[in-house]
C-alpha cells in the first residue's frame, strides 16, 4: 500500500518549529522555520516578485505566478473554510512549478505508485474473464492460461520497475486461436493514472500554508495596540 502523508502528520512533524525572519522587505523574504538544535524538516521560505522557493528536507521546489507569492498561497481566505486547517491544493499549486530538484524522486512531483497499477491490471483481468465464460470465447483452461500470462507477461515486469510494467501491458495480446478475430489486450489504457503526488510535494504543500499562516500571525502580533490590521 502506497503511504498518503496527512495533516496530522505535517503537525507532528512541526510541533516544535520556530520562525525565524532572515529577510523582510515586500516582495523580498527569506523566513526560516526549524527546531533549534536540529535541521530535521527544517524548511526555507524565499520571494521574490513573482517567484517563491521552498527548500529544506524535502527538496527544493520554485513556483512562479503573481507579484506576491505569499498571496497565492495563502489559504485562510478559502471561502467557508476552517481556520485552522491547511486547504492545500496541490493538483493547482504544482501547476506552477518552474522547477524541482532532481535529487529528489528524480526531479517528479508525481511518482509511480504499484498498488493502483495492479488494481487497474486486475479489474481487466477480471472482466475479461467474465466475459469470455459468458459468451463461451475461452474455455476454462483457456481462462486460467489468460489468467496466468497476464501474471507471467504483465505483473512480473514490475520487478523490474513501473517502465517495463507498463510497456509490457501495452504491448500485451492473447490470442489462443490466431484464426479467430478476437483477442485480448489492455485497451485504453493510456487513460488510466498510475501515479500520485510524491509525500515530498505534499509536505511542501503543507509547509506553504503553515508557514504563511505562522508569517501573517506574527505581522498581527507585532501591530502597536490600537492600530488596525
Amino acid at each position: 500500500m502506497s503511504y498518503r502523508l496527512t495533516e496530522a502528520q505535517f503537525f507532528k512533524d512541526i510541533a516544535k518549529h520556530d520562525m525565524i525572519v532572515i529577510r523582510d522587505e515586500g516582495n523580498n523574504r527569506h523566513i526560516r522555520f526549524k527546531q533549534p538544535g536540529t535541521n530535521n524538516a527544517h524548511f526555507d521560505l524565499i520571494t521574490w516578485p513573482g517567484h517563491l522557493c521552498y527548500t529544506g528536507d524535502m527538496g527544493t521546489y520554485v513556483f512562479q505566478r503573481v507579484p506576491d507569492m505569499f498571496a497565492f498561497f495563502r489559504t485562510s481566505s478559502v471561502e467557508g473554510g476552517d481556520a485552522d486547517t491547511l486547504h492545500i491544493n496541490v493538483e493547482y499549486w504544482t501547476e506552477k512549478l518552474i522547477a524541482v530538484d532532481g535529487n529528489r524522486d528524480g526531479g517528479k512531483v508525481k511518482a509511480f505508485v504499484e498498488d493502483k497499477f495492479k488494481r487497474v491490471i486486475n479489474e481487466y483481468r477480471v472482466q475479461w474473464m467474465r466475459d469470455a465464460k459468458a459468451t463461451g470465447a475461452l474455455d476454462k483452461d483457456s481462462r486460467r492460461q489468460l489468467w496466468e500470462a497476464v501474471d507471467d507477461e504483465v505483473l512480473y515486469r514490475l520487478g523490474d520497475g513501473a517502465d517495463r510494467a507498463e510497456l509490457a501491458a501495452y504491448d500485451f495480446c492473447y490470442n489462443p486461436h490466431p484464426k479467430k478475430e478476437y483477442s485480448w489486450q489492455f485497451e485504453e489504457l493510456f487513460e488510466h493514472d498510475f501515479t500520485e503526488f510524491t509525500t515530498s510535494i505534499r509536505w511542501c504543500c503543507y509547509a506553504l500554508a503553515w508557514g504563511i499562516k505562522k508569517y501573517d500571525a506574527s505581522k498581527v502580533t507585532a501591530l502597536p495596540e490600537g492600530a488596525a490590521a
